[in-house]
């Protein structure tokens, strides 16, 4: 019955609200296990499956950890580690009309949504994009069901496929406000800590922002793209930004297993390798190495980022190249 009780949360979307403070939370994983205790110790009641969407009832630091991240999450019949639980939330939007020409910057607002490649739910399934990931829209359609769905140009690829409408968010342009404007790019830097896993923002040697992150897997062999999956070494200055992009092996599918990453939000790249700032919403493990190379954070966290460093990136630009903060990774 355990298993049967989470299990039937993934079959249907949650409700339109939040239990508590804490949320609904998805699997971001191909599967967890679901424990009795806060512990991996612990015996193991079922495992959960990809995207099962799950009320979070309590928020739990263990004492057996990990150490990196000692944080748990109570469900209904027990409990589960957070690296791999996405939070998320239900907030289904009103279909914008205004949508430019020449496209504009939105947000996923719900847990998931699957996309197609016509407005139409009869189509051929394409990636399922994940709350907060980020989408380049460039138009609305009525589609085949009555609905209203946008048209997204992927970046990558540059094709075009439809979500729909109601599960994204215009993000507006103030949102993308620059902070600390009136900082010369000089005055400001960032430090990455590699042994501590943590990023360190610095305005005029002040510390100004903190958080934890999960840099590159340390391994300096290149792997089938020739790069490695450490995390280079060095002083660096951020000198690309875009607001999404495509990450994986940039190809068309339906298979959720795929390494297939649409939608990467608020990247800023530091490295000739396409090492970058961005967030990331296929897990929530920071405090270890999980990357191929870049440097993961919570997406609200690399969106503060991409406001923060220079070069400024203007609402509903796609890409902005410049000389810009100064990167030092140790």
């Amino acid at each position: 019955m355990m298993g049967l009780s989470v299990s039937a949360l993934a079959i249907k979307p949650p409700p339109p609200y939040a239990v508590n403070d804490l949320g609904i939370g998805r699997v971001s994983e191909t599967y967890i296990n679901l424990y009795r205790e806060p512990s991996f110790k612990a015996p193991i009641l079922t495992t959960l499956g990809r995207d099962s969407l799950l009320p979070l009832q309590d928020r739990i630091r263990a004492d057996e950890g990990p150490v990196h991240n000692p944080v748990w999450f109570q469900i209904p019949d027990g409990f589960v580690h957070s690296g791999n639980i996405q939070t998320v939330a239900w907030k289904p939007q009103k279909p914008r009309m205004d949508v430019p020409e020449t496209g504009s910057i939105f947000e996923v607002s719900v847990p998931y949504t699957r996309t197609f490649r016509n407005p139409d739910p009869g189509s051929d399934p394409l990636y399922r994009l994940y709350y907060q990931a980020t989408a380049w829209v460039v138009g609305v359609e009525k589609g085949s069901d009555g609905r209203w769905w946008y048209c997204l140009l992927d970046d990558l690829l540059n094709v075009k496929y439809y979500a729909r409408a109601e599960h994204l968010r215009r993000v507006e342009p103030e949102e993308l406000t620059p902070i600390s404007p009136d900082v010369p790019t000089r005055d400001k830097y960032i430090d990455v800590n590699l042994a501590q896993q943590e990023l360190l923002a610095f305005e005029r040697n002040k510390l100004v922002f903190r958080t934890r992150i999960s840099s590159g897997i340390p391994d300096s062999r290149p792997k089938e793209n020739g790069i490695p999956t450490a995390t280079p070494r060095g002083q660096f200055y951020v000198d690309k930004k875009m607001p999404l992009r495509h990450m994986g092996n940039g190809r068309l599918t339906a298979n959720l297993e795929a390494y297939e990453l649409p939608g990467v939000p608020w990247v800023s790249y530091f490295h000739m390798t396409g090492v970058a700032f961005h967030g990331t919403y296929w897990h929530t493990d920071y405090g270890r190495p999980r990357s191929h190379g870049c440097i993961n954070m919570r997406p609200e966290e690399a969106k503060w980022l991409f406001r923060w460093t220079q070069p400024v990136v203007e609402a509903d630009v796609k890409l902005e190249w410049g000389y810009g903060t100064p990167v030092y990774v140790y």
